[in-house]
């Protein structure tokens, strides 16, 4: 598997610091080791030394400044000087969706679904579903990579496959609860009318084959408004994008 070099610019304190993931706790006036990769990166690619500024996040809303004490082939060493916290915007959505066979399909949608701010992905099995191959700690690497590419500082959850009745009772709460499928005698509202800014939202996106009639009945059951994603036909992951995309414009008007 090829590594993948998690850095991106971003204008932070300086401008045109390279920012690094960091999968541990951040803290001022304390020394973090950074993986081989990201650690190769920095010495053999960005060509960067000691005393050097860069930016790295958690994932987790925290970033932080600091320099670069030691840089070699496998080894990185750096000391941090300031740590930030930025606070999540109020709208999240938790995009749960029937992932393809298509293992590029899928790592489409992982990247294009964080660029766009979701919360959480969650691949679902449903009647219809294909059988997939998940490749959690690629596909957690895509997720980092992206949210250093679009500027964030919010690592979505990646759940692990659940079945479509598992998802009832964790999600009882969450103020808005959509599925979209394609069933046209089935009365359905549009994504736009139904899908507001609020605090959070989960949306349910079906298999190529769509969810069958008794798994819609069973999400209206269970509190989920029926929706459509318009008159074409659309591949899973484009009907995900094309729905994480109208909320992240909504709540971005809102703030």
């Amino acid at each position: 598997m090829p590594a993948f070099p998690i850095f991106f610019y971003i204008c932070a304190s300086m401008p045109q610091l390279p920012i690094f993931f960091y999968d541990g706790p951040l803290a001022e006036n304390t020394t973090v080791s950074l993986d081989a990769d990201t650690a190769k990166h920095i010495w053999q690619v960005l060509r960067m030394e000691a005393d050097d500024k860069i930016i790295m996040t958690d994932g987790k809303g925290t970033s932080a400044e600091g320099s670069i004490h030691t840089a070699e082939r496998h080894k990185c060493n750096v000391s941090i000087d300031k740590v930030s916290f930025h606070a999540r915007q109020g709208c999240e959505l938790h995009l749960a969706v029937a992932f393809t066979k298509n293992n590029s399909r899928n790592e489409w949608l992982l990247e294009k679904a964080t660029e766009l701010g979701v919360g959480a992905i969650i691949p679902l099995t449903t009647a219809r579903s294909e059988k997939i191959h998940v490749r959690h700690d690629r596909w957690q690497k895509i997720l980092q990579s992206s949210i250093l590419q679009s500027r964030q500082y919010y690592l979505p959850v990646l759940h692990d496959i659940v079945p479509l009745h598992g998802l009832f009772e964790r999600y009882q709460s969450t103020p808005q609860k959509i599925v979209a499928h394609c069933i046209t005698s089935e009365a359905r509202k549009s994504l736009q009318e139904m899908l507001k800014p609020t605090s959070e939202a989960i949306l349910l996106i079906g298999p190529e084959g769509d969810f069958t009639q008794d798994e819609v009945n069973l999400c209206i059951s269970n509190g989920y408004e029926p929706v459509s994603l318009g008159t074409q036909r659309l591949r899973t992951e484009t009907a995900a994008i094309t729905a994480a995309a109208y909320f992240n414009l909504i709540c971005d008007g809102k703030s």
